[in-house]
């Protein structure tokens, strides 16, 4: 089953094209990592998956098949934003009332429990909370709807470390007690490390790479090698650097170990992965993972 399916999704602004020949399935219990530069539409593909934006072409749907932005989706869908919308003014309890009133299903029970455990006092204005707390609160507003997909548009980018790894400690908990399917985009690559299982690599407005991590790391080797010399015709050079002599590859290959002399090979870390595409300077036709060769 898919939580979130593209294809051929476009979206323009006047002349401005910030989504195009998107095509993506994601699948169910997994935590999908959006990543690329700031303006490569990403939170244009997340507007789309939420309902908040209309494609200008092709189509998204989600939860297996309902249309994006319809009722059913959006009773199954929570979105946790950047700038964790908040009525400052308001304090926590009556966010927690508010959210309540403005949705069909809310476990007041699970929010008030969350509040009590993070140590928020209810009464407290948002306005006044940390910034850690206010990325809690918004979290407990979007987990105590129970959904069945979770979307995070960079909810930890001006957290500091220990609240960025409670915030994503609490969505890793929600994952493994209630199933729900998680749709990240972040650009704290060392975090992705730890929790993404799916990958997602968007560039000047198209999918670059996409694919499950595992699969990723292991069709990757970062080689070195002499410089002009032999190479195996298996491998694709996603980005090169030539140091006098020698000569370093992140390549995407076709078998786990290189067979040209004088080359030596180790594994790829999911950081190097994604600077390699990101500085890709002739970007390559989109690649997804089909199949990983033994």
């Amino acid at each position: 089953m898919s939580v979130v399916e593209t294809r051929g999704l476009a979206k323009r602004y006047g002349r401005t094209i910030a989504l195009q020949d998107c095509d993506l399935t994601l699948p169910e219990g997994q935590l999908a990592a959006l990543v690329g530069p700031n303006g490569a539409g990403k939170s244009t593909l997340l507007n789309l998956v939420v309902g908040l934006s209309r494609p200008s072409s092709g189509e998204v749907v989600v939860l297996d098949g309902i249309p994006a932005g319809s009722l059913a989706a959006l009773d199954g869908i929570a979105y946790v934003a950047q700038d964790m919308p908040l009525y400052r003014n308001l304090s926590a309890a009556d966010m927690i009332h508010l959210t309540r009133n403005l949705n069909g299903t809310f476990d007041d029970a699970y929010a008030q429990r969350r509040l009590d455990d993070l140590g928020i006092e209810p009464r407290r204005r948002s306005g006044r909370l940390s910034g850690g707390q206010r990325a809690q609160l918004a979290l407990t507003l979007a987990l105590a709807r129970h959904p069945r997909l979770l979307v995070l548009d960079e909810p930890t980018a001006s957290l500091d470390p220990l609240a960025r790894h409670d915030f994503m400690a609490t969505v890793m908990a929600a994952m493994a007690e209630d199933g729900v399917s998680v749709v990240l985009s972040s650009h704290v690559l060392s975090e992705l490390e730890r929790v993404a299982d799916y990958l997602v690599l968007i560039s000047h407005g198209r999918v670059r790479i996409d694919g499950v991590v595992e699969d990723l790391l292991g069709t990757h080797r970062l080689l070195t090698g002499p410089t002009g010399g032999e190479r195996d015709p298996g491998w694709h050079a996603v980005q090169e650097t030539a140091a006098g002599a020698q000569t370093t590859l992140l390549a995407r290959t076709v078998a786990p170990v290189p067979t040209a002399q004088g080359w030596e090979s180790r594994p790829v870390t999911l950081e190097e992965l994604t600077m390699a595409y990101l500085r890709e300077e002739k970007p390559s036709t989109p690649w997804t993972l089909v199949e990983v060769a033994s």
